[in-house]
């Protein structure tokens, strides 16, 4: 009888199983289809709209200049809800490419005011920031902050506090303060957004301004980029603006990011396809902007060997740019929350390209470099699954599926009350049994609440960088856990 019964329970919690997955495949079925299929490549369009749908991305902007002519296509929706395309109007925070501009606004202070050095140290300008390296303070330079050989951490972004008010650059660089770095000062490259911030106070400092209306007054507006401005949470012009999303369960569903304007310099921007081309022609030199702005486009051109950070054998990194060490072609990748972007410009060939998403993956990074690969009459590229963003969210995914099974399989175990022993050698070893459960997964419960730590996040890192998918798993998994713990608890007496 027994036998007979515990079949039947096995064979019901089968096709539990088998139609709660066939419920999610179908749910997700048009998602999975198009993440296995193969890319196709055979056209410029044909290829955005792959890697678009790859990629959960639903607006994608892209300017191309070559020959002196400059084109704009766009696709896909600036807000899904309401239908609005993207045109060459519409608006896209910049992300990390917004770390030229402030480059350029350093380059000019030191070329045509002379208040400052690239070899100053930032304790002069900043007497709060006092980093130590092994248990000493270090000297950090301009230089460094502009080549990320600073020895500033990466994972320091975690530190810049949540905020849209003015004194939230301040707070950044108090958090920095005291920061241990993980090099010696000039003696490595580590990519690192808040030294950009640094560059901003120090903007502030000697110029009296605040960071924004420096750059926009001495660079955007001579540029003639009208429509651009910095993100503070107030925006200048909220119809153009696209809306952002994130990805879940291979969706994209729009999020409206948290602002960090301690982090304005270094990812706050905000532009469109009409003004990026007068900034993407001011790195080709084919357009008439001031003298003093082109001498220090040019000079962001050109890294000083001595002090540019390393990013591999043919990468050098510098004021606000990557530039290949062979064709001296720079670029640079950007990414907020809810937006990213691309921009590879060939200054000695006079082409670029710039592509902008609004959404956080590599959508922009993999179309810009199949476009300009195309200018040079090389083939196209599929997308490769390797976007950070796309696969942590379709990992994330499964296992929410998978402990959405076991969460009800033990609620049904738990509901069926305790089970009976009819030796005294069989309770003995349920017992053992119970114990060594409670053990594994209680260590698994610390492991799933702790991960973030081990990998210095933080869960405000989680919930705004990551898909919502991730945070679904970590608290599915933790009730998974302890309704584990609590059925073997009814065995450990």
């Amino acid at each position: 009888m027994k036998k007979t019964t515990r079949r039947k329970e096995l064979l019901l919690k089968g096709i539990a199983m088998l139609l709660i997955v066939v419920l999610a495949t179908a749910a997700c079925w048009h998602e999975i289809g198009t993440l296995l299929a193969s890319g196709k490549v055979d056209s410029e369009s044909a290829m955005v709209q792959s890697i678009m749908d790859k990629t959960a991305t639903p607006g994608i902007a892209i300017l191309s200049a070559k020959g002196g002519k400059t084109e704009f296509k766009t696709y896909g929706y600036a807000d899904k809800a309401q239908g609005q395309e993207v045109t060459a109007e519409s608006l896209f925070e910049l992300g990390s490419t917004t770390k030229a501009f402030t480059a350029l606004a350093v380059i000019m202070l030191h070329n045509h005011q002379g208040v400052l050095a690239f070899t100053d140290d930032v304790s002069n300008y900043l007497p709060e920031f006092a980093p130590t390296y092994k248990g000493e303070k270090a000297k950090i330079t301009i230089n460094q902050l502009l080549s990320h050989t600073s020895g500033i951490p990466s994972w320091s972004i975690r530190l810049i506090p949540e905020g849209s008010d003015k004194e939230q650059l301040a707070a950044t660089i108090h958090k920095m303060s005291s920061l241990k770095l993980d090099t010696d000062p000039g003696s490595a490259y580590q990519y690192a957004t808040v030294n950009y911030d640094i560059l901003a106070a120090i903007i502030e400092q000697v110029t009296g301004m605040s960071y924004q209306d420096y750059v926009t007054q001495h660079i955007l507006k001579p540029l003639g980029m009208n429509d651009s401005y910095f993100s503070t949470g107030q925006e200048r012009k909220p119809e153009q603006l696209a809306q952002g999303y994130r990805v879940f369960f291979g969706k994209s569903m729009t999020y409206d990011a948290p602002r960090y304007y301690g982090n304005i310099a270094a990812g706050y921007l905000v532009t469109n396809l009409n003004d990026l081309q007068h900034w993407v022609n001011a790195q080709m030199g084919t357009s008439d902007i001031p003298d003093e702005l082109k001498k220090a486009i040019q000079q962001s051109h050109e890294p000083d060997l001595r002090t540019a950070g390393h990013e591999s054998e043919d990468l050098r990194y510098a004021f606000g740019w990557s530039q290949e060490r062979d064709t001296q072609v720079i670029r640079h990748s950007g990414s907020n929350p809810n937006y990213a972007s691309q921009a590879i410009i060939d200054p000695q060939r006079k082409e670029g390209v710039f592509v902008l998403a609004n959404v956080n993956s590599t959508a922009p990074t993999l179309i810009a470099q199949n476009i300009y690969d195309q200018m040079h009459g090389q083939p196209m590229k599929t997308f490769k699954y390797d976007d950070t963003y796309i696969l942590m969210d379709g990992i994330a995914s499964f296992f929410v599926v998978l402990t959405v099974i076991g969460i009800a399989f033990k609620l049904i175990r738990l509901a069926g009350g305790r089970s009976d022993f009819a030796t005294d050698k069989g309770i003995r070893r349920q017992k053992i049994k119970a114990r060594v459960t409670i053990l594994i997964r209680a260590l698994l419960l610390l492991l799933v609440l702790g991960w973030p730590l081990l990998v210095n996040y933080n869960y405000t890192m989680i919930s705004v960088w990551m898909s919502y998918s991730v945070l679904l798993w970590m608290g599915l998994a933790s009730l998974s856990c302890v309704l584990s713990m609590i059925l073997a608890g009814r065995n450990w007496r």
